[in-house]
């Protein structure tokens, strides 16, 4: 006799699941949509749950938002936290900032409604203080290594700041026209900027 399949079991989530459900849903919303699509009621339709978990799980859309800023940075360093054999700190950032899980069109999109919120909200803009500085003092670490190692003096935390704002001007060039600004050109752009005051790494 042939047995009848077995409807799936409801899973429960736990609260820390529930919320990470709830950042990629806002992540999704502002990736089809900037902000106007940073709403409660498409984030929970995103994550088919009910209206009331975001106020449950964060207490304010703004305390959302910020937990979407911090998942972006995470993202956009994670890649680099391990190192390839013989590979420098600061090669493997640049890997990790041109890499296609955040160096693509849909990741600089969220971006652009980030930064475009910082000014307006002052949540976020406390947010982006403690995690620029901290992003801007990762860059400065990785660049002192290898000045140190090559026998250069050079003011860290001034390239840094640079480095940072040249990746994210590229990264916009590659947002709003792919073609003209590839992964590798972008990369290759950023060791041209480096090298002359670093010399090879």
């Amino acid at each position: 006799m042939e047995q009848k399949s077995q409807a799936p079991k409801f899973v429960r989530l736990t609260g820390e699941e529930r919320r990470a459900l709830l950042i990629e849903a806002g992540l999704a919303c502002m990736a089809r949509g900037g902000i106007q699509e940073f709403t409660v009621d498409k984030i929970c339709a995103e994550a088919g749950v009910s209206r009331g978990l975001i106020i449950h799980h964060f207490g304010s859309m703004n305390a959302l938002l910020t937990e979407v800023y911090a998942a972006m940075y995470d993202g956009s360093t994670k890649l680099s936290r391990e190192l390839a054999p013989g590979e420098t700190r600061l090669a493997a950032l640049l890997d990790a900032f041109f890499a296609p899980e955040v160096f693509n069109r849909e990741a600089f999109n969220i971006w652009l409604t980030l930064w475009g919120q910082i000014s307006i909200n002052p949540d976020l803009r406390d947010e982006h203080r403690v995690l620029y500085s901290d992003y801007v003092r990762d860059v400065a670490a990785a660049i002192s290594e290898v000045a140190v190692a090559n026998g250069r003096a050079v003011d860290a935390d001034a390239l840094a700041r640079s480095l940072v704002c040249l990746v994210d001007g590229l990264g916009i060039q590659h947002c709003v026209e792919p073609a003209s600004m590839s992964a590798d050109d972008a990369k290759s752009a950023c060791r041209s900027f480096l090298q002359p005051h670093l010399g090879n790494f």
